[in-house]
């Protein structure tokens, strides 16, 4: 969800404020997530590299994280989203971790979307704590346990990543989950992502061939088959 401070920047905002109306945008691509039947959505909301920023902007992105927990989750809740956080959370205050684990088990029985957060994130940390993990359990480090390891293990891999705000790298964002994904590179900005852009990317979507590592050949006679 990138885009938030520059959205602030050319408003002659607090970048605080971009982030602020980031959150509008969330709420509103949560609700057409779930208008057009998608079942899980996965959002960057602060990666591991973040800490690096201005403190005061690292203290307001905390404080709007344990406001909104307490704004949106009983909404949420009841609109049938289950919430997951994922991201190392020791590092994080106390309010937010408090914060997080209630949200998880306020919505744990929902089924409508699973919507998860990563928050204190990033792809690398994800890999070395699943492989320490499966260390741990005195597992082999194969493919499949790793896989099983990893803080998104309890959903599908990526379908679509879609990154906002004009660049055009993954930042540290769902690296071993987005091996087979559809990347999309928007120049919209966060904030400002709508209806139209969530329609667009996925009618781009829709257009793409999907091959796994096999030939067009055998994907049109897979299709054909079924």
């Amino acid at each position: 969800m990138d885009g938030n401070g520059r959205w602030a920047t050319r408003r002659f905002l607090p970048r605080l404020a971009g982030h602020k109306k980031g959150l509008d945008a969330l709420r509103r691509c949560v609700r057409l997530c779930m208008e057009r039947g998608v079942a899980v959505l996965t959002v960057f909301a602060f990666s591991s590299e973040n800490w690096g920023r201005p403190q005061d902007e690292v203290s307001g992105l905390m404080a709007l994280m344990a406001t909104a927990l307490t704004r949106e989750v009983p909404e949420l809740a009841r609109e049938g989203v289950r919430l997951h956080f994922v991201g190392e959370r020791e590092s994080l205050p106390a309010k937010v971790q408090t914060g997080l684990a209630q949200a998880e088990v306020a919505t744990a029985a929902n089924d409508r979307l699973v919507l998860n957060i990563c928050f204190n994130y990033g792809g690398r940390w994800d890999m070395a704590q699943a492989a320490a993990r499966v260390a741990a359990a005195g597992q082999a480090l194969t493919e499949e346990n790793i896989n099983a390891a990893m803080a998104l293990a309890h959903v599908p891999d990526p379908d679509l990543i879609i990154r906002t705000g004009g660049e055009l790298r993954l930042s540290n964002f769902l690296l071993w989950q987005a091996a087979y994904a559809e990347l999309l590179f928007s120049d919209r900005l966060w904030p400002d992502f709508d209806a139209a852009d969530l329609d667009a990317a996925i009618a781009e979507f829709a257009r793409r061939e999907r091959r796994f590592g096999q030939t067009s050949a055998q994907v049109s006679a897979q299709a054909a088959s079924e």
